[in-house]
């Protein structure tokens, strides 16, 4: 096939992009901007754009398919051009989906955990050498790219529920019509498409509504609102609970007590044994038992920058996570300390994306950072200026958090600063983003504070 990718420098878009001409297919693409890492690999498999911007001249009628990413406009030149020359124009997930039609399709889904629990079953997979496509939303381990298409007769998908497209609205996780989901959870994201709670629920009702009769439905009971969500939409589906497993913790590892044993697992976290849990259930259903699982999960170190570990001493850790909705900063602030409970817990997260700079949504993270010993939220007021938002106090965030300790920095180099005068001794660090704060190159700075 002859494929054209419009916005062919995103994380999702890079990958396919790959993974497509790995597979023998000619690949072209186009982009006004690419950043690293997307840009040395597109580079390494000859598929970087000569020059960036828009080039309608690269439509021609011979293209078999054109997938255009999220970042391309809806007045796209390019799109304009494919439309004109009626070709076949996909999102990302459409594009999957019709490669997937008569694979067994297991989709991962929900607010927070997708990207791990997806990891999850895909590092057993691989581990029993077993055959399957797959979609994930980060660069895991041992996997070359993020997307892979072939032969196999199953994929496994992370159900992202952003839009697919700017032609194309839908939640991506609803194009990919499931045999067997899992759903970890339920908590108000993506403001700025989802302006409601309701109006983003609605999207996992449809979801569930829409799954197929009888496939399966795998989903965290603990979460109320999800719990309600499949109680009242999926009456149609084999449903299959699960919730926190029974665990202890012994100096800092995570051991899981099942049938009388005690299993250490390279994860920790209530929100990661729910995840691991979820993970067991969905490779159950794919005719893997619970032994194999175990054995093939133990050394599982996790997703990249999902609790990460960037370096540890004999007194002090120092971790990295992409945790920034309220959901994902309480869950992963609350594991790290009930890790390591003896020890003062720095935590310092980014105000970053869309929803957290957004005035309305700035309260939902009310008691999100409150079992840090220390609790510091950076943003930048550039930020705010560029996603042209309501400009926000640092007393205002303050207020939001709901503690009167909470320290606030809008400038990286005083953040900087501030974390080399603290002495680290008997103290770990944890930083949650999903950018960089502000520049700061946290896998070596982190490390050089301890």
């Amino acid at each position: 096939m002859k494929i054209h990718f419009i916005a062919i420098g995103g994380a999702a878009m890079h990958n396919l992009a790959i993974a497509l001409k790995q597979n023998g297919h000619e690949v072209t693409g186009s982009d006004d901007q690419i950043f690293e890492p997307s840009k040395s690999r597109l580079e390494s498999h000859g598929i970087l754009p000569n020059e960036f911007g828009w080039y309608p001249e690269k439509l021609s009628e011979d293209i078999d398919a054109v997938i255009l990413g999220m970042h391309a406009r809806e007045d796209n030149p390019e799109l304009k051009r494919a439309q004109d020359l009626d070709l076949l124009v996909y999102s990302y997930p459409a594009f999957i989906y019709e490669q997937s039609m008569k694979k067994t399709r297991v989709v991962i889904g929900g607010s927070h955990g997708k990207t791990t629990i997806t990891s999850m079953i895909l590092h057993v997979l691989k581990t029993l050498g077993e055959d399957f496509d797959y979609l994930v939303g980060a660069q895991i381990e041992g996997f070359d790219t993020m997307v892979r298409l072939s032969d196999a007769p199953v994929i496994i998908l992370e159900g992202d529920e952003y839009l697919s497209s700017p032609i194309d609205r839908r939640p991506k996780f609803h194009l990919y019509d499931p045999h067997i989901a899992l759903i970890s959870g339920i908590a108000w994201d993506h403001v700025n498409v989802f302006p409601t709670f309701d109006n983003y629920l609605k999207q996992f009702e449809i979801f569930v509504d829409e799954m197929m009769a009888d496939g399966a439905l795998i989903f965290c009971q603990a979460d109320e609102t999800l719990d309600a969500c499949v109680q009242d939409f999926g009456q149609h589906l084999e449903l299959i609970p699960y919730n926190t497993p029974e665990y202890e913790v012994e100096q800092g590892q995570t051991k899981i007590l099942m049938n009388l044993d005690k299993i250490e697992v390279g994860v920790f976290g209530e929100h990661n044994l729910q995840n691991l849990i979820g993970a067991k259930l969905v490779c159950e259903h794919l005719g893997i038992s619970e032994e194999k699982f175990f054995n093939a999960i133990a050394d599982f170190k996790g997703a990249a920058r999902r609790l990460e570990e960037l370096s540890r001493n004999d007194s002090s850790v120092v971790y990295k996570d992409f945790a920034h909705s309220p959901s994902k900063l309480m869950a992963t602030t609350k594991a790290v300390k009930a890790q390591w409970p003896d020890r003062h817990l720095v935590a310092c997260m980014e105000l970053h994306t869309f929803s957290s700079l957004t005035k309305e949504f700035l309260v939902e993270y009310n008691g999100a950072m409150d079992d840090a010993d220390t609790a510091i939220v950076f943003y930048k007021k550039e930020t705010i200026e560029q996603k042209r938002l309501e400009p926000i106090s640092e007393q205002e965030v303050k207020a939001a958090f709901q503690r009167d300790d909470l320290m606030v920095f809008t400038n990286s180099q005083e953040l900087q600063d501030h974390l080399q005068s603290i002495e680290w001794n008997g103290k770990n660090l944890l930083f949650m983003s999903s950018g960089n704060f502000g520049g700061i190159d946290v896998d070596d700075f982190g490390p050089s504070l301890i």
